[in-house]
Formats: structure tokens, sequence, C-alpha cells
């Protein structure tokens, strides 16, 4: 399995098979999942980089996006299929 498609399914193990089934499928939804993997590593990075201003707001900033990407994968499931995914 594809590096990024693992942090997505990291994220939302119950939805393994949907996640898998889109990704065959779906370049921009592959592009989504790269993006959440880029973005996950990043927000690592700053949680981990030394506690100082700059630190600080950059994580915050990536726990949004991180957020926000999360967010857009799952609209892209639910679009797929005609039931809200939780």
């Amino acid at each position: 399995m594809d590096k990024a498609v693992l942090a997505v399914v990291r994220r939302f193990p119950h939805l393994k098979d949907e996640i898998e089934a889109l990704t065959e499928h779906n370049e921009a939804f592959r592009e989504a999942c790269e993006d959440f993997l880029d973005a996950t590593r990043a927000l690592a990075w700053w949680t981990e980089a030394p506690n100082c201003a700059a630190s600080v707001s950059r994580e915050a900033e990536y726990t949004a996006l991180v957020d926000d990407l999360a967010r857009e994968i799952l609209m892209m499931l639910e679009s797929r299929g005609s039931d809200p995914i939780v």
C-alpha cells in the first residue's frame, strides 16, 4: 500500500476498503492522500521542533491543515456513495 494511502487509512481505519477502492480510480483522491501525508509529516516535524513562538504557530497551522484535509478526504469518500461516512 502506498505511504500516502496508508496515512489516510491510519486516520480512518474503518474506511480502509473504501479508501483503497477510491484510490484505484480517482487521481484527485490520490493527490489528496499525498497532501494529507505531507501535512502530517510537517505537523510531526513542528510538534518535535524546539518550543518557540514560530513552532507553536506552525504546529497550530499544520494541525488545522491536517484536519481540513481529513474533512476533504471524507467528503470525497461520501461523494462516492450515498450514505454519510463518520
